[in-house]
């Protein structure tokens, strides 16, 4: 089962437009499940999550945290992917410093 695991930092007061950018599973070669786990180190983070044209969860606060999500209770968010469509995990930092985002994406053919 692929996934996507990323520990990025998003410098302060300023947006990232996808955490997943470059990933060989960027984008859905088939139908797929993707259930979505992320944390951030700190408050003033604010993420969204889009799969395709679906608008997951929009601007939401991760849980705070120092680790990766743990599986499978810290995986709040599902959606299924079609075929080409990309997984996109926006991040905007509110704050005047930069803070780190840990997210796992664990994607399922169905």
């Amino acid at each position: 089962m692929p996934a996507m695991i990323r520990q990025t930092s998003v410098a302060l007061n300023s947006t990232n437009p996808n955490l997943f950018t470059g990933s060989t599973f960027e984008y859905a070669r088939v139908r797929q499940v993707v259930s979505l786990g992320v944390t951030a180190a700190a408050t003033g983070m604010f993420l969204t999550f889009n799969v395709g044209a679906d608008v997951v969860c929009e601007e939401f606060e991760p849980p705070i945290d120092t680790v990766y999500p743990v599986i499978p209770d810290r995986f709040y968010l599902q959606d299924v992917a079609e075929a080409g469509d990309r997984y996109a995990l926006a991040a905007r930092n509110s704050t005047g410093a930069g803070i780190i985002n840990r997210a796992i994406a664990i994607l399922t053919n169905t």
